[in-house]
Parts: C-alpha cells; structure tokens; sequence
C-alpha cells in the first residue's frame, strides 16, 4: 500500500535502481571524490581536514573520508541521505557553497561503491547512516530505505526516541561489513575530534577485468588510475591520472587541508601561476525579454577561473 500525504495523495517512490543510474553523472572517479570533500569545505560543515585512506574492513577494501567538521544531528543525516534536501543556499556565510542541490554525497559515494555507511557526531549525538545497494537488493526494496540510528555521544546507549531506531540497527547488521555494536562505537572513536564524521564505502567498483577501479597498489601514497584508464582520460583531455595531483588544483581558495594516505595534499595556485590574465566585460547589445534580462545583465569572465576549473573538475 502506497504511503500517502497529509493531502490523501499518494506520496512519489524512488526505485533503488536509481542510485546506480544517479552515480553516472560521474565520468571517472576522481570527480566522485571531489564531491565528498565538497561536503566537507563546504558552509554548515566546515571541516578544517580531511582525511582520505583506503582500508581492510572484515576483509572488504574500503574507502575511507574522515573530516572533523560539525557533524550532522539524525535528521540531518536523514537529509543527506535524501534527494534535494539541502541547507547549503541559506544563510549568512563566509564563503559560497559548491553544490546546492542536495545530490553530491548520493552521487558520488555510490559512484565509487556500492554500498556506504556514515559515522558522524555532532557533540551531543553520535549516528550512524547506511545507503546500501546490496542491502536494498537482498531485502527486494521497491524503494530507497536508509536505516539511521543514533546513541547519546556522552554514554553511548542507543536512542530509543526514533521509533525506528531498534529495525535499522539490525539491519545494518545483519547487511553491513559491521557486525556489532561495538564495531560502530570503534568506528565513532575513530573521529578523534567531538564533532565530525567519516564515510566508509565498500564494494568499491571494480573495472572489466575484475580489478577495483582505482588502483591501490602502485603507490602507497596515492590512488591512481590504471594504464588503461589513463589512455582513455589523455583521448578526453584530462592529463592526470594521479589523485594527489588532481586534488592539489582541484580549488581556486583552498579552505580544507586535504590528507591523502597520511600524507597531506600540497596545493597550487594555478591563478597565481598565469603570465597574463584578462578580465572581460559582457553587455548584451540585442532586444532581450524582461526574464532574459534578469538572467544575464552582467556577466564576469575571468579566464583563471576557466582554465582552473577546466583543468579540475573535468
């Protein structure tokens, strides 16, 4: 029986399937990373690092993103784990925010993996999230289910006040690489500061011959790209198939410092390194409607900006 709103309307469903169709707006990984320290630099998170490793969890490769930002309540969470929820546009902040659209974790986490849980405490609350494939596969979802559940930062005991709260423990369970509760507090530990959270992905993706996608091996303080892979990005216009070299342009005002494998991210400038810039003017010299007016008086260009964001997000 289909839910229905306070209108007597039944409410929209999304397929599962989504999540994979959703994550291919990413082209290559690396973007799909970008995204996740987005989250992070970004207003109402603010994380001053982040830190980014690749782990064994109960003998599955994960990818890990810690930052210690401000954490998210349970209805935050629940938020972020949603599509187009986002506070990101409101508000008096000290800088722009990068993504408004309430999309990016989703995308990107399930376009490096499958299957995500998030860690995450704000000073008073600590909760953990799921957003699972396989999990919504082995349980034959018809729609996108996210277990949440909170416990007191302070005592550590399971808030009982979500009336949900006791179901999505044993789901994430019984259908997670975590497989107690004292697993999901050592993982709470691991965000050494009060406020923060960190992201765990597993069933990383994997390429045609079985390999993950990303390759862990090569470099022990770095993720790069197979060969392959790279051949393919140089046909594209993209250069680098080096993360670390990727994350060091990847912002015109670095704000969050970036720890990749224990080693932090150096970053460049890449505005401060042109011979010449240029700053253009544009004023329409057509008839234009009232709306088209209001879309495009003024426009700034300026050529640093494209060239940096040429050379990082695509």
């Amino acid at each position: 029986m289909a839910r229905l709103s306070e209108h007597g309307i039944r409410l929209s469903s999304m397929s599962p399937s989504f999540l994979n169709s959703n994550s291919t707006s990413h082209t290559w990984p690396f973007s799909a990373v970008a995204e996740l320290i987005d989250n992070a630099s970004d207003p109402g998170v603010s994380a001053k690092q982040i830190w980014i490793d690749v782990v064994d969890e109960a003998g599955h490769l994960c990818l890990t993103f810690t930052d210690n930002g401000s954490g998210m309540t349970p209805s935050k969470l629940h938020r972020m784990l949603s599509f187009g929820f986002t506070e990101k546009g409101s508000g008096k902040t000290s800088h722009q925010a990068i993504g408004v659209y309430g999309n990016g974790f989703k995308s990107g986490s399930m376009r490096l993996g499958r299957d995500a849980l998030i860690f995450t405490k704000n000073g008073g609350c600590q909760t953990m999230g799921m957003l699972s494939q396989t999990y919504l596969e082995n349980i034959k979802a018809q729609a996108v289910i996210v277990p949440i559940v909170p416990f007191n930062q302070q005592t550590n005991i399971l808030h009982k006040k979500m009336e949900d709260s006791q179901a999505s423990l044993a789901a994430i369970l019984q259908h997670s690489i975590i497989t107690s509760q004292e697993q999901i507090l050592a993982h709470f530990d691991s965000i050494l500061s009060k406020k923060g959270t960190k992201i765990l992905i597993w069933n990383i993706r994997r390429a045609k011959d079985g390999k993950p996608e990303i390759d862990f091996e090569t470099d022990v303080n770095d993720f790069r790209l197979p060969e392959i892979q790279i051949e393919e990005l140089k046909k594209g216009q993209r250069n680098s198939g080096v993360l670390r070299a990727y994350l060091s342009v990847l912002y015109l005002k670095p704000r969050t410092q970036i720890i990749l494998r224990g080693k932090k991210i150096l970053t460049k400038l890449v505005s401060r390194g042109l011979t010449h810039t240029e700053h253009d003017v544009y004023k329409p010299h057509f008839s234009v409607s009232f709306m088209s007016v209001r879309l495009c008086t003024w426009m700034v260009v300026e050529i640093q900006d494209i060239i940096s964001i040429c050379i990082c997000r695509f």
